[in-house]
C-alpha cells in the first residue's frame, strides 16, 4: 500500500484553501468595484418662479445657458426642479417650503417675493435672486460687496432706469404734459417707485397721474381713468401681473391712443410703443453662472450681489405710426430694436 506523505495532504489542502481565500476576496473586492463605478451624485436646482413657464420661456433658457457655460446642462449633469406661482404671489412661501424639502443643491428665484420666501424657508440652502431692486432694503443681503449669510444674486437699479425711461419716453412723444402711472398698490416696491418718479417728472416738467390696478379685470376701468384725466402718455411698472397681461396692456394703450413704456421686451413685440430696461436674458443667464459657481464650491456669502450691465431700448414703429406719431431720428437711432 502507498503511504501518504503528510507534504502531499498539505499540497491538496493548501491548493483548496488558496481556492477558497480568492473567491472570499473576489467576493469582498465585488461591492468595492460596483461602489467605484456608480456615477457621481447629479445636483438639483429649485427654480422659483412668480408667473407659469409661457410667461419667461426665453429668460429660462438664458439660465440654463449660464449654467452650461459652467459645465452644468440640464438632464445630463444637473436636475431642476420647477415650482410656479402662476401669479399667485401668496402661493411662493409654500412652494418655496416644498424646494427646500426636496434638499435641493441651491434656490434660483426671480423677484423680491420669491427671494423673500426662499429666504424664510432656509437660512441654509444657497440661494441666487435676480430682478430685485433692493436686497439690502429688504434683509436679504448684508451688503452688495459682502452678501454674508446664504444669498446672493443680481439687483436691479429701479429708480435710475425708471428716471432714464420716463426721460426716453418725453423724448418720443416732445410735448406731454401728463403721464398716467399704471401700478399695483399690492406690489411693495411701488410706492417707492412713485415718489422716485415724482422726483423726475419735476425735473422734466410733467404731472404725474397714477392710476391703481390690483386685477387683470380692473385694466380696462384703468385706461378709462387715463383718458379722463386727459393723460398724453403712459408708463406700467412691472409685477408679475402687468407681465402676464401686456398684451392686453397694449392693446389698450392703443385703443385710448396712449404712447407706453415698459421694462419687458415683450411688452414693445405685443404692441407697446416702447421698452427700456435691463437685458433680462443677460442677467438669468449671470444668475447660471453663479449658481454654477456655488455648484462648484464657492459660498454665497463671498460672491458680490451684482448690477445690470446691458440695457435696450426697442420701439415699434408699427404703433408709432397707429397713435400718429413721428418718432424723432435722436430716439430711433438708439435703439436696439425697432420693430417695423
Amino acid at each position: 500500500m502507498r503511504k501518504i506523505r503528510i507534504a502531499d495532504f498539505g499540497v491538496r489542502i493548501g491548493g483548496t484553501v488558496g481556492i477558497i481565500v480568492a473567491l472570499a476576496l473576489g467576493t469582498l473586492a465585488a461591492p468595492l468595484a460596483a461602489d467605484a463605478q456608480q456615477p457621481a451624485k447629479v445636483p438639483r436646482i429649485g427654480f422659483l418662479g412668480p408667473v407659469t413657464p409661457s410667461d419667461f420661456p426665453h429668460l429660462d433658457e438664458g439660465f440654463r445657458t449660464g449654467l452650461r457655460e459652467f459645465g452644468y446642462v440640464e438632464g445630463q449633469t444637473v436636475a431642476i426642479e420647477y415650482r410656479w406661482a402662476e401669479g399667485k404671489a401668496e402661493r411662493l412661501p409654500d412652494l418655496a417650503t416644498q424646494l427646500v424639502g426636496l434638499k435641493v443643491d441651491a434656490i434660483f428665484a426671480i423677484t423680491s417675493a420669491a427671494a423673500r420666501a426662499a429666504k424664510q424657508a432656509t437660512t441654509t440652502i444657497p440661494v441666487v435672486f435676480v430682478a430685485v431692486s433692493d436686497p439690502v432694503k429688504y434683509g436679504l443681503v448684508a451688503s452688495f460687496a459682502r452678501p454674508g449669510g446664504n444669498m446672493t444674486g443680481l439687483g436691479h437699479l429701479t429708480p435710475e432706469v425708471n428716471e432714464k425711461r420716463m426721460q426716453l419716453l418725453m423724448e418720443a412723444v416732445p410735448g406731454v404734459s401728463r403721464v398716467a402711472i399704471l401700478w399695483n398698490p399690492g406690489e411693495e416696491s411701488h410706492e417707492e417707485q412713485l415718489r422716485d418718479l415724482a422726483g423726475a417728472a419735476r425735473t422734466l416738467g410733467v404731472q404725474l397721474r397714477p392710476v391703481e390696478v390690483a386685477r387683470p379685470e380692473e385694466l380696462e376701468g384703468a385706461f378709462r381713468t387715463m383718458s379722463g384725466v386727459h393723460a398724453g402718455a403712459l408708463m406700467v411698472l412691472a409685477s408679475s401681473m402687468t407681465h402676464r397681461h401686456l398684451g392686453k396692456i397694449a392693446d389698450l394703450a392703443i385703443r385710448h391712443k396712449l404712447p407706453g413704456i415698459m421694462e419687458f421686451s415683450e411688452f414693445a413685440e405685443a404692441g407697446g410703443l416702447m421698452m427700456y430696461g435691463p437685458s433680462y436674458a443677460d442677467m438669468f443667464r449671470r444668475a447660471g453662472n453663479l449658481v454654477g459657481k456655488i455648484l462648484k464650491g464657492a459660498k454665497p456669502a463671498d460672491l458680490p450681489v451684482e448690477q445690470p450691465t446691458r440695457f435696450e431700448l426697442h420701439i415699434n414703429l408699427k404703433t408709432a405710426k397707429a397713435l400718429g406719431l413721428n418718432i424723432p431720428q435722436s430716439v430711433l437711432v438708439r435703439a436696439d430694436q425697432v420693430i417695423q
